[in-house]
């Protein structure tokens, strides 16, 4: 005779007992904001107000103990908004931030403009990370019939881009049309895209492997290294090298009209400028972000 499993009944905290919860994390934590968010991922959409389980509660202890060791806080919740998204977030892939979001903005200017004049549909997003550019403006202009390409030359993080990517697309049926490919900038895509894109956008490593060492602890020691440092340029420029792969490919693989729009480091804008006259941009400029700092540079090709 099999003997019967226990009952384990899990009774709820009271609304009490949740302020206590909170009290302690924001001890631990020493922001009481985090901890209310911390509680509020803990116990879900579900949960009845002013309750949260022993499970719950315990969830949140956990992660306010990442926290604690300096974990960033959108790798110990696993999500983090973009714009309208809502997007998985780990190790494998830079934190998307404010200055993507603005960059994003940039280049969906530069769409309008080019779909206005009867451009091409085509968008490729260069590094892709957690697709949450990709994503942006495949939802964002699903009215328009856009085709995005995102491409990543770590398989690891292209699979987060694709997780994104069916988690958006449950739903924003256009995120299901995003095509992923692996491999780095330009040389990711099908040979019978060249001269077919009308706008490339990236956020491409820019930071100088002297500058990596000084960055706050929670960026260098959690976020991913290569995501994070390139080379010099051809001109010396620190961290310059990748913005200027990007670049050097643009003239071939950009329709007429086409557009390039890059994330950069405010000290690189004189670089980018000269780097874009040079692999052929007929008009290019460097857009100040919301906090004043040269932050994307927008280079038109025809």
């Amino acid at each position: 005779m099999t003997t019967p499993l226990p009952v384990i009944v899990v009774e709820p905290v009271t609304d009490a007992d949740r302020h206590d919860l909170e009290r302690t994390l924001t001890v631990t934590l020493g922001s009481p904001r985090e901890a209310r968010w911390l509680i509020e991922d803990a116990t879900g959409e579900g949960a009845r107000p002013g309750t949260v389980s022993q499970d719950q509660a315990e969830r949140a202890r956990r992660m306010a103990e990442r926290r604690a060791t300096g974990e960033p806080l959108q790798y110990v919740l696993g999500h983090w908004p973009f714009r309208q998204l809502d997007l998985l977030v780990d190790s494998r892939a830079l934190i998307p931030r404010p200055e993507t979001e603005w960059v994003t903005d940039v280049a969906l200017v530069e769409l309008d403009r080019m779909l206005a004049s009867g451009g091409a549909r085509k968008v490729v997003d260069l590094g892709t990370g957690t697709g949450a550019i990709a994503l942006s403006i495949a939802t964002e202009r699903a009215a328009h019939g856009v085709e995005v390409i995102a491409t990543d030359r770590d398989p690891a993080v292209l699979e987060l881009a694709r997780i994104n990517r069916d988690r958006v697309a449950l739903r924003h049926e256009a995120a299901r049309r995003v095509e992923l490919r692996v491999g780095s900038w330009w040389a990711a895509l099908d040979p019978a895209d060249r001269g077919r894109i009308s706008l490339a956008v990236a956020n491409p490593p820019y930071v100088a492997a002297i500058e990596w060492e000084l960055l706050d602890p929670v960026v260098r020691d959690h976020e991913p290294y290569t995501a994070l440092v390139a080379g010099p340029g051809s001109d010396a420029t620190p961290g310059f090298a990748d913005i200027e792969a990007i670049l050097a490919g643009a003239g071939e693989w950009l329709a007429r009209p086409g557009a390039a729009v890059i994330e950069i480091a405010p000290t690189q804008a004189e670089a980018a400028l000269a780097a874009a006259e040079r692999f052929g941009s007929t008009e290019s400029r460097v857009l100040s972000d919301l906090a004043g700092r040269p932050r994307a540079l927008v280079a038109r090709f025809g």
